[in-house]
């Protein structure tokens, strides 16, 4: 190519680049920017919130969790959102925080749902249920099954925003003084065992008692209840209750895979900016995984000292005190749902997700546990 000829390609080529830009640069003028909502924050506004859990306070895991996620709420607001953690009884008794919170006395409370079964029964099934399902499986259908909605819409009458904040993961049985070989043996017995796990106990002839985490060692210890379950190894350990019973029984059957719960004064969280709700939402799920790992961690190392030092049996339930107590939950839950239209409502979510992961968790998880572990 000779230099008139370079000369008249190269200003050809600059011509066409040029036309071809300037039609990409009208183009781009007539695609419409989306608008972006940007919040007004102030950041010289500042918020001090208080929350209350049902649990003793610096309770490990659960207290624990707690003071995390108090502490991430404030870094991540920048100081703005300030939370003091308040144990059980150090504000006000442990099993009244759903009303303080409703009444907006309190900000924020922790704990489970079942304890609020006197509130609203529906309240259970966003906990655990006796057969029911996992940890895993609990995350699913509040999350993205439909039981987040249920949920929210059965505490707003309350003025309550509900919110997952951590899972203890399957738990143990209990700890007797007597061994349990036949259903026969649970008559009689007074027991603490809190939500639709109470119930099938008393359907069993048990006496199902509510007692607070604080009280429990010392009403075994003093007879004032003849057996107890709690959490699991880890907790259990620290509460001492193996120095107290003779057998440690296992598999968690009322609770297998209880759900923990950040409930909010829904008025309150709604005056916030959206960012600070955000915030707290995000740190609710922080928390919610936290919690359910630190469980397994502390769980495994606990059980592994239980059985080393020797001084307890653990056992676990025979078959047949099995199904029956399977029997009874079914009976419990029928005689629930017939006569409040929430539990109805609730529950046919509840079952309808879990026989919905039936066969895909015995092809899975289940068929790994089984076989390949």
């Amino acid at each position: 190519m000779n230099k008139n000829s370079r000369r008249k390609f190269l200003k050809n080529s600059t011509m066409a680049l040029a036309a071809g830009t300037g039609g990409l640069a009208i183009a781009c003028q007539d695609i419409k920017k989306p608008k972006i909502s940007v919040p007004y924050i102030n950041y010289n506004k500042t918020y001090e919130w208080k929350i209350t859990t049902t649990w003793p306070p610096n309770f490990p895991v659960l207290g624990e969790g707690c003071s995390h996620l108090a502490r991430w709420i404030e870094e991540m607001s920048g100081g703005r959102l300030k939370i003091k953690v308040y144990g059980g009884g150090e504000l006000i008794p442990s099993l009244e925080s759903f009303e303080a919170v409703s009444n907006g006395a309190i900000e924020m409370g922790h704990g489970g749902a079942y304890y609020w079964a006197g509130k609203t029964p529906a309240a259970q099934f966003f906990s655990t249920v006796p057969f029911g399902m996992s940890f895993k499986q609990m995350n699913a259908w509040i999350v993205t099954g439909g039981g987040r909605e249920l949920w929210e819409d059965l505490y707003d009458r309350f003025d309550l925003l509900p919110m997952l904040c951590g899972n203890t993961g399957v738990q143990m049985g209990g700890w007797f003084n007597k061994e349990i070989n036949t259903i026969e043996d649970l008559k009689g017995l007074k027991m603490r065992m809190p939500g639709l796990g109470g119930k099938v106990m008393a359907r069993a002839g048990a006496t199902a008692l509510l007692v607070a985490g604080a009280e429990i060692y010392t009403n075994l210890e003093r007879g004032v209840i003849d057996a107890t379950e709690w959490i699991g190894p880890y907790h259990d350990y620290l509460m001492g209750f193996h120095r107290i019973a003779k057998y440690y029984y296992y598999p968690g059957w009322h609770e297998p895979g209880p759900a923990l719960e950040l409930i909010i004064n829904k008025s309150k969280f709604l005056s916030l900016p959206s960012d600070l709700q955000a915030i707290i939402r995000t740190a609710a799920y922080r928390s919610n995984t936290w919690v359910a790992a630190e469980f397994d961690n502390k769980n495994a190392v606990y059980l592994d000292k239980i059985i080393e030092e020797g001084k307890v049996s653990l056992k676990s339930f025979p078959d047949p005190v099995l199904n029956r107590l399977r029997e009874y939950t079914d009976e419990v839950i029928q005689e629930l749902i017939e006569q409040d239209e929430d539990s109805r409502k609730v529950y046919a979510s509840f079952d309808k997700f879990r026989k919905s992961l039936h066969q895909w968790s015995t092809i899975s998880e289940k068929y790994f546990y089984n076989k390949l572990m």
